[in-house]
């Protein structure tokens, strides 16, 4: 059902103009998804799906949809669903000069973890203003035309929650998604609702049940049955009706560049991850000297490498904690290594040689090129930090239910504890603060700072508002 609306929150289950009535609407949408045969010649059915018109937005521009496609009814495309799994090379080619004609498509995946070194991918989905169709990666070897719109300059490629999408894009086309939108993102920038999962994005923008029974499914196995696919379309389905509402309700509250700021952060997010030290990321490395750190790495490098070759998960390989052991007793001998809890199992007793070497290799390495103990994360230092936090947070509650915003999209306790240090206590080796600049400056920067500074007061205005604090200048 829809969801009601705040005074902000415009854009929820809102019903726009309709082109023609219910009768001409069905006719049209049963011509358009009858032969959903992607190998066939693709015509354009529906004249109100012509290319998206394009309206600049700070030095970009994202695609308007028109408007009868918010009236969009996912069974006449899933109706097919058979026709509509592509396993030719051919026809994903076809399928991709579609899409580069209609500059806008939803894309998500299907794909196991649990089993590999990395996320095997075992499906493919896309949903254009005309059609939905699925590629089977299994029966295709090169997706190089998809991962190339979806690094274009011209292609808008929408997704929910598309931070494994990205990660696929990176890893298997070995390129940056270039003009990708986010609808979980974009939820959250006009109302409160992050991170919002599909089915309740689906009912809280359109007011549309999706009937997901295929989560715990294994896509690597094949044939896949009609009912997986069709849960499968199901994922992109709705995606480029969501955002056509989004993309309206955010430029009426001129947030549209907001969005694509956080759209491009969340991108350069998983990039900068993909490319840093992987082995930086195991838990507890503060508590080791440099000596131990070289030795970690040295470890850390071994299993990922072994992993590899396997093809399995690393911590199969060896735990992270063995790791960390290991570098801090840095033993010699095999008899050394065994004294250490839990490595006497059979899986890891086979590998001594290698992790001997290991060992060896991270003692040997001169001082001067032992690696610096990783950043952490400082927590709350001062007491004064703790308690400024704590009000700087309600603050930012407050101001985050007021604009109908999500709190946890604008900041977190990190970010608060950034700003006290960067303006309480004069510590500015790093970057400005995140709450002080970009669209979150907007929202709150200014009040936050004032607030330290005593420029302003607060107080209870209306108790049974969900935004009830007031915050006002001094006389």
């Amino acid at each position: 059902m829809p969801v009601a609306r705040s005074a902000v929150d415009d854009g929820a289950a809102e019903k726009l103009p309709r082109p023609c009535g219910k009768a001409c609407r069905m006719r049209r949408f049963r011509s358009l998804f009858a032969n959903l045969r992607v190998s066939k010649p693709h015509t354009r059915a529906v004249t109100g799906f012509g290319l998206p018109a394009k309206t600049p937005v700070g030095g970009t521009s994202l695609p308007q949809l028109g408007a009868c496609f918010c009236n969009f009814d996912s069974s006449f495309a899933m109706s097919n669903s058979h026709d509509s799994l592509i396993i030719d090379q051919g026809e994903l080619e076809a399928l991709c000069g579609r899409i580069r004609e209609a500059e806008i498509v939803a894309f998500d995946t299907e794909f196991v973890s649990e089993y590999s070194y990395r996320p095997e991918l075992g499906l493919l989905q896309f949903a254009t203003p005309t059609e939905c169709a699925a590629v089977d990666p299994y029966a295709i070897d090169d997706l190089a035309c998809w991962w190339n719109l979806m690094a274009d300059d011209v292609t808008t490629v929408v997704v929910h929650g598309g931070q494994a999408e990205i990660r696929f894009c990176l890893e298997l086309g070995q390129q940056t998604p270039r003009r990708l939108v986010d609808v979980q993102i974009a939820e959250g920038l006009r109302s409160k609702s992050y991170p919002l999962g599909y089915e309740g994005l689906v009912g809280r923008v359109l007011g549309t049940k999706v009937h997901g029974k295929e989560t715990r499914t294994d896509w690597r196995r094949r044939p896949l049955s009609p009912e997986q696919i069709r849960y499968a379309l199901e994922d992109v389905s709705f995606i480029l009706p969501i955002w056509e509402r989004q993309q309206t309700s955010l430029s009426r509250l001129k947030r549209l560049e907001w969005a694509e700021s956080e759209f491009q952060r969340m991108v350069n997010d998983i990039v900068n991850d993909a490319t840093s030290e992987r082995w930086l990321r195991l838990s507890g490395l503060h508590k080791l000297g440099r000596r131990e750190l070289a030795v970690a790495r040295e470890v850390f490098g071994w299993r990922e490498a072994e992993a590899g070759n396997r093809n399995c998960p690393p911590r199969r390989i060896l735990r992270d904690d063995l790791i960390l052991e290991l570098a801090r007793r840095r033993p010699k001998t095999a008899k050394e290594l065994l004294a250490t809890r839990d490595m006497n199992r059979p899986n890891y007793k086979r590998s001594l040689p290698q992790l001997l070497e290991c060992v060896a290799r991270g003692r040997a390495v001169p001082e001067d090129e032992l690696p610096e103990p990783p950043k952490l994360e400082r927590g709350d230092q001062r007491g004064d930090e703790h308690v400024l936090g704590q009000l700087l947070g309600i603050a930012l509650s407050n101001r985050c239910a007021e604009m109908n915003v999500s709190r946890q999209l604008v900041g977190t306790s990190a970010d608060l504890r950034h700003l006290v240090r960067w303006h309480v206590h004069d510590e500015r080796s790093d970057s400005p603060p995140r709450l002080s600049t970009g669209w979150r400056a907007d929202v709150c920067g200014q009040l936050l700072t004032d607030l330290l500074e005593g420029k302003i007061s607060l107080r209870v205005g209306n108790p049974k508002s969900d935004h009830p604090l007031v915050f006002e200048q001094p006389e």
